[in-house]
């Protein structure tokens, strides 16, 4: 008899879901996000490895945000050579659940709201990438409109 050894309990939280039409060039789903005690709107990017966040409105959001200058340059977003940085964020909220602190990339992201902006939709702070989506074994239901993301 071979013994079964227990298994943690996992928990499933549920995150509404705003899928938004591109018109004619496909649908971006989008969620809301708490940062610094501030709500903001992100593009759920399943293309994007990390989490990236536009590097104006962070330091508008949070004057005191230290960057770290990155070596790399980022790919994707229409080029291949965008400077970028990081930074360590430790206070950000998915629905009611605290993400543990993970580090973001920290682009210019305008060339994105401006195109939002022209299309009617809300400016986003960035996009909420695989990073976190695989740390928290994410699933997609756009017939749902819901994200969910499974915890301890």
């Amino acid at each position: 008899m071979t013994e079964t050894k227990p298994t943690s309990a996992k928990k499933s939280i549920s995150i509404p879901l705003q899928i938004i039409d591109l018109h004619e060039d496909g649908f971006h789903p989008l969620l809301k996000i708490k940062l610094f005690g501030k709500r903001f709107t992100v593009v759920l990017d399943t293309g994007a490895s990390k989490t990236a966040f536009d590097k104006t409105m962070l330091l508008q959001t949070f004057e005191h945000a230290v960057l770290n200058a990155s070596d790399r340059l980022s790919t994707g977003l229409g080029t291949n050579n965008m400077e970028s940085a990081t930074a360590t964020i430790s206070d950000m909220y998915i629905g009611k659940f605290l993400v543990e602190e993970f580090e973001v990339a920290v682009l210019d992201l305008s060339t994105i709201n401006i195109a939002y902006r022209q299309l009617g939709h809300p400016e986003v702070l960035g996009v909420l990438g695989g990073d976190i989506l695989m740390k928290y074994k994410a699933v997609i239901d756009y017939g749902k409109e819901r994200l969910l993301l499974r915890v301890k």
